[in-house]
């Protein structure tokens, strides 16, 4: 794959929407752009630690023992559903004080983001070292934190429309709503693979 062609599929990937970019989008719409930036350093941390993790240990365990690939699933589906189940729950009205979704929970997301995954093992050259991969790290980095503001700067722009139109809480529900069908999505791509 050439450098263009990574960096090409890779800002296609981060702009699909999924947990990650649900959570950033809800922080937007709750509490604004410049209180949800913080966010775009746990969504950096999470995603180059949930790669460097499974290219370094997982990817030979989960290719060796496919029980694995299912308990990695079942978790990463329990998780973001508990998440689903939180941003339903926030009451958009009260965001003025708090936030509707903190750093732990975006770093979390990530690291258990199923486009991780992708970029381990599909977009990174899989016969380079540490060193070699270090440009296309950059690149990722790159790309992790303007593709996730571009969300927080959506999800800011529904969000004034929606307290406009009287529905505050129209995002957090979206959110939520969104999270649940990315779980079903994870569980149905798995089952046409299999």
């Amino acid at each position: 794959m050439t450098f263009l062609t990574f960096f090409t599929a890779t800002y296609f990937l981060l702009a699909v929407p999924g947990p990650t970019n649900t959570l950033l989008a809800t922080s937007g719409a709750g509490i604004g752009i410049a209180r949800s930036l913080h966010l775009l350093l746990a969504e950096l941390c999470g995603y180059l630690l949930a790669i460097a993790v499974l290219r370094l240990a997982l990817g030979p365990l989960v290719s060796d023992i496919p029980l694995a690939a299912v308990v990695l699933r079942v978790a990463v589906t329990a998780y973001i559903l508990c998440l689903a189940v939180m941003l339903w729950r926030v009451n958009t009205r009260e965001l003025r004080d708090g936030a509707p979704v903190t750093f732990g929970q975006v770093m979390l997301t990530t690291l258990l983001n199923p486009k991780a995954l992708v970029f381990a093992f599909l977009l990174l050259p899989l016969e380079a070292g540490p060193l070699e991969l270090l440009p296309w790290f950059g690149a990722i980095a790159l790309q992790i934190v303007t593709a996730g503001a571009a969300w927080i700067t959506l999800g800011a722009t529904l969000g004034r429309g929606a307290r406009r139109l009287g529905h505050p809480d129209l995002i957090t529900r979206t959110g939520a709503v969104t999270l649940v069908a990315v779980t079903g999505l994870i569980w149905l791509q798995s089952f046409l693979s299999a």
